[in-house]
């Protein structure tokens, strides 16, 4: 499984780009970073990433996970995200109880 690196220095902005470009493409979004900043930074392209797709009929939703990676010969503990994909249901397909009409 590929994963975008997300480092302490990385700018939000563009890997919320990357992260967009591969949602619309249909390529699977996994993210890898390890410390508190280059958590940090993930998530806010997440929510950047999230603002740019909502306008276009599509949203997302993430989930972290711990994973133990070697990095220079030592162990370290990595936060990996895994983000979902939801298309959003226009209003006018919806029935008046808001659940979403079949067509």
């Amino acid at each position: 499984m590929e994963y975008l690196k997300v480092s302490s220095k990385s700018s939000p902005a563009s890997v919320a780009g990357a992260i967009a470009g591969m949602v619309k493409d249909g390529v699977p979004v996994n993210i890898q970073s390890v410390g508190a900043g280059a958590v940090n930074q993930a998530i806010k392209a997440i929510a950047i990433a999230r603002g740019f797709l909502i306008p276009t009929g599509v949203d997302i939703s993430c989930a972290p996970t711990f994973a133990d990676i070697n990095i220079g010969g030592g162990s370290r503990t990595a936060i990996r995200i895994a983000v979902y994909v939801h298309r959003l249901v226009p209003q006018s397909a919806k029935t008046p109880d808001g659940l979403e009409e079949l067509v």
